[in-house]
């Protein structure tokens, strides 16, 4: 099991999500996607080549990003990607399953 966090975000503590796996960082928190996504892409498509039910995403960091992480992820298992939710009131993540092809969950 492992939560792949999209971006480091500096001052973020994200020490609740390791009770759903070891923290992977993708991207660094300097990361830039401005002129060309295809670098990015590869590194993501390397990071989550095994991404699996067993695995979460943490969305945080460049909006292009998380949307590439997220793709890339649903790609590479069949459509389902487990995200993880911050609910600021309880002050805990819940995992949130999806599958983005349409079969039910």
């Amino acid at each position: 099991m492992a939560v792949y966090v999209v971006q480091e975000v500096q001052g973020r503590d994200i020490l609740g999500a390791m009770k759903f796996g070891k923290l992977k960082l993708l991207l660094p928190d300097n990361a830039q996607i401005v002129l060309s996504a295809q670098p990015t892409v590869r590194k993501l498509n390397a990071a989550l080549k095994d991404f699996s039910d067993d695995d979460y995403l943490l969305l945080m960091g460049d909006p292009v990003a998380m949307a590439l992480a997220a793709s890339i992820a649903a790609r590479h298992n069949q459509g389902r990607v487990k995200f993880l939710k911050w609910d600021r009131f309880e002050r805990m993540y819940y995992a949130v399953e999806t599958d983005v092809s349409g079969r039910e969950v």
